[in-house]
């Protein structure tokens, strides 16, 4: 076993700089936030971040990341379909928030930033989808959905439509357009 180089993460100043770099975000948008900013804010130095994130993107895509998996629990009430609503109607209600809205914008610096596109795929996109996964893996043990399911197309069968949307459209999203949706996809899965 290899040892770890360096003195480890101080956990406190490390979510100072997270909730800095996430009010900050908050408060001017993805493209006005610097290092330099976030440093000067939290009190610590550029050397500080630098020594544990490489770039902007990654601190605030981290800060983003904490913040909005604190806002989008994870469901279990028994019932894949309820769960399944619950979770999907959480997120549509976030992602029509103004910290919701920093999504939009991270996908928007993401078109021009591949990094950032890679890193917000990795690090937001698949641990949701890997959320989704679990949610209907448990609807298929309690014998709720069609063995026959891809769990993969039925994700993006649901949240597919709200992206769509938030990005393209910009028709109305509420809690009945959900539950629409989510009603109309269970109705070809659910065994019974």
């Amino acid at each position: 076993m290899q040892a770890k180089r360096g003195r480890p993460r101080n956990v406190e100043t490390q979510n100072l700089i997270l909730s800095t770099s996430y009010e900050l975000l908050l408060e001017i948008g993805f493209g006005a936030v610097t290092v330099e900013k976030i440093a000067d804010r939290a009190k610590v130095s550029k050397a500080t971040i630098y020594k544990w994130w490489p770039n902007k993107a990654a601190v605030v895509m981290d800060g983003y990341l904490t913040a909005a998996a604190a806002r989008l629990p994870v469901p279990d009430t028994g019932s894949g379909f309820q769960d399944i609503l619950e979770h999907a109607t959480n997120m549509a209600r976030f992602m029509t928030t103004r910290e919701g809205s920093i999504f939009l914008e991270i996908i928007g610096e993401g078109q021009v930033d591949p990094g950032l596109a890679e890193a917000f795929r990795t690090r937001y996109i698949q641990p949701r989808r890997q959320e989704v996964r679990g949610i209907m893996e448990r609807g298929l043990s309690r014998g709720q959905l069609k063995n026959s399911l891809d769990i993969a197309l039925c994700t993006d069968l649901i949240y597919g439509p709200i992206f769509y949307r938030l990005l393209v459209t910009g028709d109305p999203i509420d809690d009945n357009y959900v539950r629409q949706l989510v009603t109309q996809v269970f109705e070809a899965i659910r065994t019974n």
